[in-house]
């Protein structure tokens, strides 16, 4: 394998994606590369294809063309090779409610083959690094929404995942809690994390990622550098302005 390959997490080239009974692709000739440790950005109005990539790129629907490789395996011809090696962290709380934080990251921890002692350091020291430990005994009907969205992201990481998604991690919270959940995702990108980031919070994107890619109704409208992309277009003060010149939404 080249050097320059070995720290691509996801490669994606030529994705394609049409519905049976569809006239029209939603999703055309994607192509995008992330890094190791990298916090990409995928951007995107409602119904621009975001839901769908990320589907295929988590091995749960199948493309009509394209490739994908993550960790420099197929995921379309071995899905179940690299089911272990990601972590699709959704938008709703997937968590037990009538459990502690503590009990849940142990259900999912052992979900993913942690053996016991493994999980129990492994609880501590994601419990240290999301600043849950005051919270972790708790019931999760008893925690506010920001605190149940840490929870959310730090039962998906009990494994190490190689590739993270997170789709819309913020939605619904306070300033206050927003902040406090980008600046745990960065401390995952500074340990070596690589994370697809999803968000129609367009400060949150431009804070915590170092690439973006804009898309609408399935085709990429500008992708690289985050900075060199607003830099670039002259007229653009941020990435919000970017964005809306680029989708005109």
């Amino acid at each position: 394998m080249p050097a320059d390959d070995f720290q691509s997490v996801l490669r994606v080239s030529g994705l394609g994606k049409r519905y049976p009974g569809s006239q029209k692709d939603v999703l055309s000739d994607l192509n995008l590369r992330v890094e190791k440790g990298e916090i990409f950005g995928l951007l995107g109005p409602n119904g621009a294809g975001k839901t769908t990539t990320i589907s295929i790129l988590s091995t749960l629907i199948k493309p009509t063309r394209g490739s994908v490789q993550i960790c420099g395996v197929d995921a379309l011809a071995h899905p179940s090779e690299v089911r272990p090696l990601i972590s699709l962290i959704p938008q709703e709380i997937a968590l037990f409610s009538k459990l502690t934080g503590r009990e849940n990251m142990g259900y999912f921890g052992t979900l993913f083959g942690l053996k016991k002692a493994d999980l129990a350091l492994k609880i501590t020291e994601i419990l240290a690094l999301f600043e849950l430990d005051a919270f972790a005994d708790q019931p999760i009907t008893k925690c506010s929404g920001g605190i149940q969205r840490r929870f959310n992201i730090a039962c998906g990481i009990l494994h190490d995942p190689a590739l993270i998604f997170l789709d819309e991690p913020t939605v619904g919270m306070d300033v206050h809690s927003r902040n406090a959940l980008l600046d745990r995702i960065r401390q995952l990108s500074l340990k070596g994390g690589t994370l697809v980031y999803t968000t129609h919070y367009m400060e949150e994107a431009e804070k915590i990622c170092s690439r973006i890619l804009i898309m609408d109704k399935g085709i990429c409208l500008a992708q690289g550098r985050t900075n060199d992309l607003i830099s670039g277009t002259g007229k653009c003060r941020n990435l919000n302005e970017l964005f809306l010149k680029a989708t005109g939404k």
